[in-house]
């Protein structure tokens, strides 16, 4: 029996090594697209899934997608093969289009959402239906998708009203950009035109995710040219700048901000893109510069020295050949700064710094001739004084009216004094110096003292980093406000509240705001401005960065896998809508964002969100917001950090984020204890059993991956492993020979074994279990506790021989058909696993018992054999052995036969295989005899054995009856003949036979007798007109027969009837003997009659007399009325 064990090892090895083979061969390889993947809510989805490796790389392959969510079941999606595979949720969305897989090419595919959800988070499984008919590779793969938050913001600078330039002249425009994703994403801005008539726009020039720009098409030969600009202002402003428009310029520009992002393949992704609204721009003629020439500038001015409020006017003449047929552009200076410019078709041009005045109509600059140009300033100011410069272009134009400008030409300078006029006007602002927050609101307000006449207002900014005054706004004396074009998209006004007061309002200022603003109050006489005067106030606009403080705390970031840890996050800063963020950065991976919560109240999770709490307290001196974990896992353990971001100017302005805050999760500490036997010692051959059990564990539910080792001196050697999915692996020293006399098998406790098979001398040694404890932590992940070992020391010796068998004596008795089983049981000697026995059964016929011969014989290599006996050749395919125990053999007879009894007995002979593997035999015993003895059945025959005396006259008839009243099987058959003695000395003689097949045999004439046979066991013989020659004894007898397996129908009993005795007379005589008997008759029943009728009187008078005695006593009767005395025992 041992044999079958080493071939179902040697199996399972060969099993496993194929296995391992095909593992690392396999054909099948299925691969998606590497996660995770950050998706914006509402955009579209792709994930490609492909696969290669099948028999025929042509054939359609069928996909099926299902998501896989944390700590929730899977939810099928979508099938190529099987329409009813969706579940309900994305049923819906496949009808309407919004979910679907497309074929790519027979083996590829590309898996779309169009507008994704909050809810598609998690893992998609992309599988693969195995169209073969063996599994060999991976049939799946999967992509992790998170989705975030919209968050980009795309807004022009500038109003949604029509556009108007002349061609050659500059066009800025700006747009503002941000986005607040917690991942790291690059933003790329793209200026478009959309020309009229066209449908798809043309793009200008962008500012690509790399930061590089790259011009368009039809816009790459003027950004060569330097024509063409695109600026990035601070963190979310972009300028494009066109130097000189065309007229193929005009139609409709925005800006598109597209945002990217990393994926893990290293490819970049546009998560989403908006577009900015369209400004109309309408282009006119064009011009260019001019050639060069030689030409002579003069400055003239009829007065030069002028008091404030009256007029200046400035006259330039030029002088050159052929004046009349050329084009020239004239311009007035004072300093360095340009005032206006008349271009060679007659355009006016003026500068930022004069800009407001001439709205005003305060300047004005004409041509007056062919050579003759004028600038007028009316009223003047004191700071109009100064000297003043002409400076002269000639503009040569070809044949397609484009200008080309020529050297310039300057005259020489006129100096202008402007004096102060007498006026009581004086002006002064509340607050000189100012510090403002960051999208807050700033209110200037300026003071007017002894004023005349009616008042305007005109508040410019020079900004702090150097840029030249500018206005700001302007209130005029008629009440009418005007914005400056820097100012036109701002939220900004300017106020009387009261005749002497102006007041500047500017809200969500920034830090460009920061700067001197002046406020200019203007006397007016009539429409002539007399007086002017002008106050100073330093403004300082402090960033909400560098105001707002964020820290970052715990008071427990050391834990325990299991503990909460509580994250402590204080905003200190100016109170205003901020939206927080918590991320955390794992090691090797990038950041992820757990939670946003917004200005406005809402909350947006990222993470799992059953292990994470949010709070938030408004403290006196800060905002706190706490994070806490719920229980702790290695999942949560790496750098946390709290981010700000204030949504400023319709963007999304990052504050400085907090420190990083390290959270560390240890493992749990380990209670594991184990006991092991500390010294074991078996026989050469034998299984050896080394237990190794945990006597406490850390939690009930703990896992355990075992291994053992055998140490040898100070070395040591890995006999096999277990993980906790109880995956057995040998050692990598472990020889093929050894490996199949070693197994390992885990028990309740729980208990680890290690069996050891055939056990050598060379097994002997140290054995060490290794146990490693594995617990779940709170989202179900397995982690490992620090190892446990205990040893147990082996001693193989030689074994002791012992062999005795059962040699009792033993008698069955057994019915045909009958199933017997004999016993063949080993005392002492077969505890040993070293020790294999050989069994063989002999048998001795009961009709021949000195013949004995081997029925079946079972040898030590579990080998099963009949030996060749043709007179035995029947009952031994009767036969089956079989060994329930180590100790005993059954031998079990089916469907015994008569011819099967005798003597049985085995003999059992030990063997053991010696150190080369070669079978030896050690003892060999026989057991006691077995006598059986096999019956067809057990004889309950049984009849009616009456006598019976009959008198009857020779004209009468009379009937034998033969009744069985038992018979001893179902199956029986019966015989029955009836015989006739004429008394009892005389010979029986046979007179009628039925037989068990149904024929009759008569020894009288036919006519005289009638067989009856009413019931299965009733029988009858009549007698039909006998005569005094048939007085007799009759009487019948039965033989019961029964089939046999072995002698075919064979009689088992024979029983006979009791006698009846008949005597047949005359008439005469028999009729005075009814007549005798008749009368005797009559006089028994009267003698009945009148004894009947005495008894009855006798019992009325004495029931009489009774009732006449109770009348007179005290209420005596039949019934107790009191319990009755217990009679007295002797001993009382």
């Amino acid at each position: 029996m041992r044999c079958p064990l080493r071939c179902v090892w040697r199996a399972k090895l060969l099993v496993w090594v194929g296995l391992l083979l095909r593992c690392a061969e396999a054909r099948v390889n299925t691969e998606a697209q590497t996660g995770p993947l950050y998706r914006v809510l509402g955009t579209p989805l792709h994930i490609s899934c492909n696969v290669s490796g099948f028999s025929s790389e042509s054939a359609k392959q069928d996909f099926e997608f299902i998501l896989k969510k944390t700590d929730s079941p899977e939810i099928n999606i979508i099938s190529t093969k099987n329409q009813a595979f969706s579940y309900a949720i994305y049923e819906r969305r496949i009808q309407s289009n919004d979910v679907s897989v497309t074929h790519v090419n027979p083996t590829s595919v590309v898996f779309e959402i169009k507008n994704l959800l909050r809810d598609d988070e998690g893992e998609f499984i992309c599988s693969v239906i195995n169209s073969e008919y063996i599994y060999d590779g991976s049939y799946s793969a999967s992509t992790a998708v998170k989705v975030i938050d919209d968050s980009l913001s795309v807004l022009s600078r500038h109003p949604t009203t029509p556009l108007s330039y002349h061609e050659g002249e500059a066009l800025t425009l700006t747009c503002q950009a941000s986005s607040n994703t917690v991942q790291h994403t690059h933003l790329s801005v793209t200026w478009y035109l959309r020309k009229d008539g066209e449908a798809e726009p043309q793009p200008i020039i962008s500012l690509d995710k790399d930061f590089t720009l790259v011009p368009g098409p039809l816009f790459e030969q003027r950004y060569r040219e330097g024509l063409i600009r695109l600026d990035k202002l601070g963190e979310a402003t972009y300028r494009l700048s066109l130097a000189q428009l065309e007229q193929s310029d005009q139609g409709k520009i925005y800006c598109q901000a597209k945002e990217w992002i990393q994926d893990p393949d290293r490819s970049w992704y546009s998560i989403i893109q908006k577009d900015a609204e369209e400004i109309p721009l309408t282009v006119k003629a064009r011009e260019v510069a001019p050639d060069l020439s030689s030409l002579v500038v003069k400055i003239s001015t009829p007065q030069a020295a002028l008091q404030e409020g009256q007029e200046l006017a400035v006259s330039c003449s030029i002088d050159t050949l052929n004046l009349e047929g050329r084009f020239f552009s004239v311009a007035w200076l004072q300093g360095e700064i340009e005032l206006a410019r008349v271009g060679p078709t007659g355009i006016l041009t003026v500068g930022p710094e004069y800009s407001g005045r001439e709205k005003e109509g305060e300047l004005r600059a004409v041509r007056t001739g062919t050579r003759d140009y004028q600038l007028i300033l009316k009223p003047v100011r004191t700071d109009d004084q100064g000297q003043y410069v002409c400076r002269a272009w000639p503009q040569e134009r070809d044949k397609d009216g484009v200008f080309t400008p020529g050297p310039a030409q300057d005259s020489d300078p006129q100096t202008v004094v402007i004096s102060v006029a007498e006026s009581s006007l004086s002006v002064k602002i509340q607050d000189s110096a100012l510090s403002v927050i960051e999208g807050r609101s700033l209110k200037l307000a300026c003071k007017v003292d002894r004023r005349q006449g009616l008042l305007s207002v005109t508040w410019q900014l020079k900004s702090a980093g150097g840029f030249p005054q500018a206005d700001v706004i302007s209130l005029s004396k008629d009440g009418v406000m005007e914005r400056a074009p820097a100012f036109t998209s701002r939220k900004v006004r300017a106020m009387r509240p009261a005749a002497d007061s102006f007041v500047l309002e500017l809200d969500e200022v920034r830090p460009s705001d920061s700067g001197v603003y002046q406020c200019t109050v203007s006397e007016w006489k009539s429409d002539v401005k007399t007086h002017s005067q002008s106050q100073n106030a330093s403004v300082t606009v402090n960033s909400v960065a560098s105001l707002v403080k964020v820290s970052l705390k715990s008071r427990n970031s050391q834990v325990t896998v299991g503990d909460p840890v509580e994250m402590i996050c204080q905003i200190r800063g100016p109170r205003m809508p901020l939206t927080v963020t918590w991320s955390v950065k794992q090691p090797d991976s990038a950041p992820e964002t757990i939670v946003m919560l917004y200005s406005d109240g809402s909350i947006s999770w990222f993470g799992n969100k059953h292990h994470y709490q949010v709070k938030v307290e408004n403290q006196e001196s800060a905002v706190v917001h706490y994070l806490q974990i719920v229980r702790a896992s290695q999942r949560e353990k790496g750098i946390y950090q709290c981010s700000v971001s204030a949504f400023l100017e319709n963007i999304h302005k990052k504050l400085s984020p907090s420190n990083p805050l390290s959270v560390m999760v240890q493992n749990r500490e380990s209670k594991l204890t184990l006991v092991a036997s500390p010294a074991v010692t078996q026989n050469t051959n034998s299984d050896v059993q080394i237990k190794c059990s945990v006597t406490a564990a850390s939690s009930a539910s703990s896992a355990f991956a075992v291994s053992w080792l055998l140490r040898l001196g100070a070395a040591s050697t890995t006999i096999m492993s277990s993980d906790r999915n109880a995956l057995v692996t040998f050692g990598d020293q472990a020889e093929p020979n050894y490996r199949q006399r070693v197994s390992m098998r885990r028990a309740e406790g729980p208990n680890f074994e290690l069996t050891i098979r055939q056990a050598r001398i060379s097994d002997s040694g140290l054995y060490e279990c290794q146990v490693v404890e594995w617990l779940r932590d709170p989202h179900g992940d397995w982690y490992s506790l620090p190892v446990a070992s205990a040893t147990t020391s082996l001693a193989i010796t030689e074994p002791t021989n012992d062999l005795l068998l059962d040699k009792k004596e033993k008698r069955l008795n057994a019915r045909e058909g009958d199933e017997v089983e004999l016993s063949c049981d080993i005392i002492s000697g077969a505890s040993g696993t070293s020790f294999f026995y050989k069994a063989t059964w002999f048998y001795a016929p009961q009709t021949s018992p000195t013949i004995n011969s081997s029925l079946v014989r079972l040898d030590h290599t579990g080998l099963l054999s009949y030996p060749e006996n043709q007179a035995l050749r029947g009952l031994q395919g009767r036969l089956r052995l079989t060994r329930p125990s180590q100790s005993s053999y059954r031998l079990r007879i089916q469907t015994a036969h008569e011819e099967d009894s005798g003597t049985y007995w085995c003999q059992v002979e030990q063997y053991q295989p010696n150190t080369e593997g070669r079978w030896q035999q050690k003892a060999s015993e026989s057991s006691g005899p077995t006598v059986l003895a096999v019956n067809v059945t057990d004889v309950q025959l049984s009849i009616r054995k009456e006598d019976v005396e009959l008198n009857i006259s020779n004209a009468e008839g009379f009937t034998i009856p033969c009744d069985i009243s038992r018979q001893s099987s179902n199956e029986s058959k019966f015989q029955v003949t009836w015989f006739w003695q004429r008394n009892t000395d005389s010979k029986k003689q046979p007179i009628f036979t039925a037989y068990r097949n149904s024929t009759f045999q008569a020894k009288l004439k036919e006519d005289s007798l009638r067989f009856g046979h009413a019931l299965p066991r009733q029988f009858s013989l009549t007698m039909l007109k006998p005569g005094p020659e048939n007085s007799g004894l009759y009487f019948c007898e039965v033989e019961e027969w029964l089939p046999s397996l072995t002698y075919g129908w064979r009689k088992v009993a024979m029983e006979q009837s009791g006698n009846l005795s008949v005597s047949v007379n005359t008439e005469g005589e028999v009729q005075l003997f009814r007549e005798c008997t008749s009368g005797t008759w009559i006089v028994t029943v009267v003698i009945l009659v009148i004894v009947s009728l005495l008894v009855i009187t006798v019992l009325v008078i004495k029931i009489y007399r009774s009732k006449d005695s109770g009348e007179k006593k005290s209420g005596s009767s039949l019934w107790a009325e009191h319990p009755l005395t217990a009679k007295s025992s002797p001993e009382d």
